[in-house]
């Protein structure tokens, strides 16, 4: 096979390349480690670009030259540092013995490797064998504190990706500590871009933002001890008119789900200067001789054709080779979910009628939420102890499983197992398993608290009881819940000088406990959920390969919520669910309808209590369901293409398209009704010119050109909130 990483000895440049991008860096005065190129795949590089040579005042020169006309400060770079003389925003501050921040890397060697190497105790992009991706190590090193830098390239044979992380190495004599540790820089010259993030709230997650990046420092981040609801782990740079299928679009998404920081720098020259990776808020990390620091993972992607290919291809990698779950490629189960049924007023007695009804309607499996452990009647006691309420199965949790299985439905349970509550067991037993700093009194976040999941004790404790329920093979599916974010940072068992590590060392906690968990029960089906979207990232999908993406389950607001989630998440991840009209959330009246074509846009699942529909409801859920199950294989797992946004018009329109272009679905949401509405039509993408396609509801045939170059009108109908779906199959 090809080589995918070459090395031009002569010139000093690095080119990764396959037959969609290419990535070229190189090694310049000083043995600087320079950017040079991200874009469009070239076949060989001649050399054009050297970087020109200008007396930059003010910016400074390599150590002990008097050349003004080379300078750190102005060369678009690989990796900039603190104390090597380059003003921009640093991807890394090393703290010295001395008290100094001084820490100048050059370039040493670089080894290339087939494959792509794992990253210990992270989730990561994988590869199924070494023919699919090479690697390149390029070590930089400080040779005054022997501290080295490996860089970490990968490139896909098949893919437009690349994924870059970093580790530090202490090869000196003297202990120094880590400030700030970027997973990847990447500089741009002569570019005049946007950005595209992905901020938000609790119940308001993944709002599409796109802003233009003016001189000066941009920083979209999240302190908040998770990748948060307030600003997700993503971000897009691109051009003024790149639109979804047209221009350049460079994305980025971090595969972690702790705090990160995305730092956007256009400089006086007006280059962008790009650092992603953990945010260095309250972090400090000890690296102690011979030891070393692994950073996080960085998923990168270049589209000259939009941001719909952007997309499309974080989609297919997550899908392919982030998620491990055996379920990657599965159909996912329609549930119904007890909790706004319910909420804690239930019982055995009390479920069993909504579980006879979603077989009734055929639903596939039920989920039993938020009340079924400890003493918990209410969200004040607790978490922290995962036996069964006796009150509320008298006769065991394995009772009531049984019931849903004999009646052919799947059982699913939910978990709070980062959490506890000071009226619990757990608590009255393990007080300093609560995080908190010595001295002081924690704060509460719905009378909750954090538990030091740094500390391998408490997860042993966490992992035990969660076995004892798990160990039965009862539990077909978990939903794993986050109810707050990070607070009274502390971890009892560092001491003071190190406590800066308590936030990644609870991320990393947090994932040591998910892999025991995945690996002692290959056969569970695991959705994350940190109230709602709170935790939704790539490095969660490593272990869950599906997520709840809002508490928000209002269909209209659902609309920019998944669409922005979609500009970096498969579909298949995204679960989404039917709630009650008037929603509990905002009060808004949505047709029954509408609430379901929306939630058909991911993984289907209700959540309200079935035994108080209308006879027509039901019958509309019924109806729903054996439509989904007809196309969820399509819209699970087909390539996946945003049409029209809801922010940016009255009208918010998806498809997906099976793989080999034989099948399509549809949907169409017009957002407010008009007393003399406007026609709009809908033209489809991604079908087979050639093909005919057949309307599954009218049996209508179009052609693949028509349907993609006429395209159909949208239904004038009187009302706000209606929605409408196509399921179309080609016919010889």
């Amino acid at each position: 096979m090809n080589q995918l990483i070459n090395f031009d000895e002569n010139n000093k440049v690095f080119h990764l390349h396959n037959d969609q991008i290419s990535y070229l860096l190189a090694v310049e005065d000083g043995n600087t480690l320079a950017h040079v190129y991200f874009g469009k795949t070239i076949k060989q590089y001649h050399g054009q670009l050297r970087y020109p040579r200008v007396d930059r005042g003010f910016s400074g020169n390599l150590p002990g030259s008097l050349d003004r006309t080379f300078s750190r400060d102005s060369l678009p770079k690989e990796y900039s540092t603190a104390g090597e003389m380059d003003y921009h925003t640093p991807a890394a501050v090393v703290r010295q013995k001395d008290g100094s921040n001084a820490l100048f890397l050059t370039y040493q060697d670089y080894k290339i490797v087939a494959g792509k190497p794992d990253l210990a105790g992270l989730p990561h992009s994988f590869v199924e064998n070494n023919d699919e991706a090479e690697t390149l190590i390029v070590n930089l090193l400080d040779e005054k504190s022997k501290v080295e830098f490996e860089l970490a390239y990968t490139i896909y044979r098949d893919r437009p990706v690349i994924t870059r992380s970093v580790k530090v190495v202490n090869k000196g004599e003297e202990t120094v500590n880590i400030e700030k540790v970027a997973s990847m820089q990447i500089d741009f010259v002569d570019r005049n871009f946007e950005s595209i993030t992905l901020p938000g709230a609790h119940a308001h997650e993944r709002r599409v933002e796109r802003s233009e990046i003016n001189q000066g420092i941009h920083v979209y981040s999240s302190h908040r001890g998770t990748s948060s609801h307030q600003m997700n782990p993503f971000m897009a740079l691109v051009d003024k008119d790149t639109t979804e299928f047209s221009g350049d679009a460079y994305g980025f998404a971090f595969v972690y789900s702790g705090n990160h920081k995305f730092e956007v720098e256009k400089d006086q020259f007006a280059q962008t200067h790009v650092n992603i990776g953990i945010d260095d808020f309250n972090f400090s990390w000890e690296l102690t001789p011979n030891s070393s620091f692994q950073t996080p993972e960085v998923l990168m992607t270049y589209s000259a054709q939009g941001l719909n290919k952007m997309s499309q291809a974080f989609h297919t990698l997550i899908h392919d080779r982030v998620i491990r779950s055996k379920y990657k490629d599965r159909v996912r189960p329609i549930l119904v979910n007890n909790w706004e049924a319910t909420y804690f007023n239930f019982d055995e007695e009390k479920l069993k009628p909504i579980v006879d009804d979603a077989k009734e309607m055929g639903i596939e499996m039920f989920v039993l939420d938020d009340g079924w452990f400890g003493h918990r009647d209410d969200d004040n006691s607790s978490l922290g102890d995962w036996s069964v309420f006796e009150k509320k199965f008298p006769h065991g949790l394995d009772h009531f499983a049984d019931y849903v299985h004999e009646q052919g439905l799947k059982f699913g349970l939910w978990f709070e197992p980062e959490m506890i509550s000071m009226d619990s067991n757990l608590y009255q037993e393990h007080p300093d398993y609560l995080m908190h700093v010595p001295g002081r009194t924690p704060s509460p976040s719905r009378n909750q608290y954090v538990l030091d999941l740094g500390r391998k004790e408490v997860r042993d404790n966490i992992f035990e009881q969660m076995n004892k329920i798990l160990e039965s093979g009862k539990i077909d599916y978990i939903k794993w819940d986050m109810n707050r974010h990070l607070s009274d940072i502390y971890e009892a068992d560092l001491p003071a000088a190190r406590q800066g590590e308590t936030y990644h060392r609870y991320v990393l906690g947090l994932y040591d406990l998910l892999e025991r968990l995945v690996n002692s029960y290959p056969d569970l089906l695991i959705e994350g959920c940190s109230g709602g979207g709170g935790r939704f990232d790539a490095g969660m999908a490593y272990y869950n390969p599906q997520i709840w993406a809002s508490d928000d389950s209002d269909a209209i607001d659902r609309l920019s919520i998944q669409y922005g989630t979609s500009l970096a998440y498969p579909q298949s991840m995204m679960t989404s669910h039917v709630s009650v009209s008037p929603n509990e959330q905002n009060g808004r009246i949505t047709p029954l309808k509408t609430r379901g074509i929306v939630a058909m846009w991911g993984d289907l699942g209700y959540e309200l209590d079935l035994t108080k529909m209308s006879k027509e409801d039901r019958q509309a859920v019924k109806e729903q369901v054996a439509e989904y199950k007809k196309i969820r294989e399509v819209t699970q797992y087909g390539t996946f293409y945003r049409l029209k946004s809801a922010q940016t018009s009255n009208q918010c329109a998806w498809e997906t398209v099976s793989k080999d272009k034989t099948e399509a679905v549809l949907s169409v949401v017009k957002v407010m009704a008009s007393a003399q509405p406007y026609l709009t039509k809908t033209k489809m993408v991604g079908l087979a010119p050639e093909k005919h396609y057949e309307d599954q509801n009218t049996h209508e045939v179009y052609g693949g050109d028509e349907l993609m170059n006429l395209g159909i009108y949208d239904p004038v109908e009187h009302g706000d909130f209606k929605a409408y779906i196509y399921h179309f199959k080609a016919i010889d």
